[in-house]
């Protein structure tokens, strides 16, 4: 059964193409590395909330946007593999590719189908 990750991360607006370019390395990496498909997404209609929201998640600051997305594997074992292969490829280095946003304040967590597409 597929396995899914996902994650919400605040990105400075100013870094928007900046994160875009860092998005398309990845997603070509996840999918050397067993991805069968990867989305990204730009905030678009993201309300604050009271108790719990996207923004309140990552801690969001004046001038972000909340970026999320999700990688669908095939299973959760190509998925920890892949991961592991991506942590270590040095095209994924912050020397190579740098993260463009607070990564400390990314939430992400690998999931099972409850009901498949």
């Amino acid at each position: 059964m597929a396995y899914i990750d996902i994650f919400v991360a605040p990105v400075p607006n100013a870094n928007r193409e900046q994160y875009r370019k860092h998005c398309v390395v990845a997603a070509k990496l996840f999918k050397e590395y067993g991805a069968l498909s990867v989305v990204e997404c730009w905030g678009d209609d993201v309300p604050d909330g009271k108790l719990t929201s996207f923004p309140m998640a990552v801690k969001l600051e004046e001038g972000e946007t909340v970026a999320s997305g999700w990688l669908v594997w095939p299973d959760k074992a190509t998925r920890d593999a892949g991961m592991a292969k991506m942590m270590e490829d040095p095209r994924m280095q912050p020397d190579a590719n740098p993260m463009p946003f607070d990564g400390r304040r990314m939430i992400y967590g690998g999931f099972n189908y409850l009901i498949e597409p």
